[in-house]
């Protein structure tokens, strides 16, 4: 019997664009992994360290994310989607470059992920409001939730080599497949043939400053974007603090090799999977609102599971998969939701402005997050941290509960 590809499948431009992002997202999780590692193992950073190289990512991203906004308002995304694919794979083959002449050190990670830090904004933006011009309002979840199915492949995928890689080939070296596959993901875009509706011309005289603060005020004045953007800012602080020292604790402070830990993060890429193919039949039965409530609870469960982890034991690696099985399919179909309530109620014209907007209020969150993660990571202790971090998830699940999110049963 032959495979039927239905809905989605069906569109040509739409599979290039997953096609690309399937596998560029399969590189940066073997590039943003290796990166982790090479300033552990190579550069023997500290916990700030790791910190301020999680945090140099966020910094250009947080100052140019509601630029990036207004100009992807004003001009055709796919332009955009292209130049930034090419150029973070220039910068980050820098890397393997200055390792192999000797003269690779950890304020080279630092600056490279600040332009990739520039480059991702506005490749993220650009994507979010590329999206619905290539499909219906009534297929935004069918097509974020096909989108984070590959993802999780290529996450299922990518960690389940990056340990192997990195300590057969060195972290340097398999750093440059990332930037192979941003060539790649340039490519399939290049060839999408979809013609894209022209961005409403400015007004005259409109500045930049002035279409930001219209993006804004959009996100400030509607109720469900607000409570979204509330709820963003609330989950990625305490997500930045948590991230910071989760890569160090469970290579430090448990004592698993890399080897170890990347094919047991590789189980999160079969859960996300999992995750987003249901992500359409939960919402259709529970509504959008208890479903992005009751994945946000599951997800903070499941992180609970890493800080009880003591030592490199069996005990210790099979709380680490529970965590990958419980939280990730979660963060997965809470985000199908939320990315697609976003791109359904606000305004066309002021898409790429609230996309930026909220974007900007996540990222100010996790470079605030990650720097007191990895300060409280040197004095708490990682483990402490964690601890803190997880709680303090709960606060969005409960913002969503006591806010119009939670009666809304559709999207659309």
């Amino acid at each position: 019997m032959r495979p039927r590809f239905e809905g989605l499948w069906r569109r040509p431009d739409f599979v290039k664009l997953w096609a690309g992002q399937t596998v560029s997202v399969f590189g940066s999780i073997v590039g943003g992994t290796a990166l982790q590692f090479t300033a552990i193992l190579v550069l023997g950073a500290t916990p700030f360290e790791v910190a301020l190289l999680a945090a140099a990512s966020l910094v250009p991203a947080f100052l140019t994310g509601l630029v990036a906004g207004a100009w992807v308002d004003r001009l055709a995304r796919r332009p955009i989607l292209i130049v930034a694919d090419l150029g973070r794979a220039v910068l980050l083959a820098t890397i393997p470059l200055a390792w192999a002449l000797d003269a690779l050190h950890i304020e080279q990670l630092y600056i490279i992920a600040l332009f990739v830090g520039v480059l991702e904004i506005f490749f993220d933006t650009a994507y979010r409001t590329y999206l619905p011009s290539l499909v219906s309002r009534d297929e935004l979840v069918e097509g974020n939730s096909k989108l984070s199915a590959s993802a999780s492949v290529a996450e299922f995928g990518g960690f389940g080599i990056a340990g192997w890689l990195v300590q057969t080939l060195t972290g340097p070296v398999t750093i440059l497949l990332d930037a192979l596959s941003f060539v790649v993901s340039a490519a399939a875009v290049a060839l999408i043939r979809s013609r894209e509706e022209r961005p409403e011309p400015r007004v005259e005289g409109a500045s930049v400053r002035r279409e930001i603060l219209d993006g804004l005020r959009t996100v400030l004045h509607h109720p469900i974007l607000r409570t979204i953007a509330v709820a963003v800012l609330m989950l990625e602080f305490f997500g930045g603090m948590y991230g910071s020292v989760v890569v160090l604790y469970m290579s430090r402070g448990l004592g698993f090799d890399p080897a170890v830990l990347t094919p047991i993060w590789a189980v999160g890429g079969v859960s996300s999977f999992v995750g987003a193919m249901l992500a359409g039949r939960v919402t259709r039965a529970l509504g959008v609102g208890p479903t992005m409530i009751g994945c946000l609870l599951m997800s903070t469960i499941g992180a609970l599971f890493i800080p009880l982890a003591e030592g490199a034991t069996l005990v210790s690696a099979g709380l680490l998969i529970a965590a990958q099985l419980t939280s990730d399919p979660a963060d997965t179909a809470y985000e199908i939701n939320r990315v697609s309530l976003l791109q359904s109620v606000a305004p066309p014209q002021l898409l790429g402005r609230v996309n930026a907007s909220t974007r900007f209020v996540g990222l100010g969150a996790t470079l605030l997050g990650t720097l007191l993660g990895g300060l409280l990571g040197e004095r708490l202790g990682l483990r402490s941290t964690l601890f803190l971090a997880a709680g303090g998830a709960l606060l969005p699940a409960a913002w969503l509960f006591l806010s119009p999110v939670r009666r809304l049963r559709t999207a659309a």
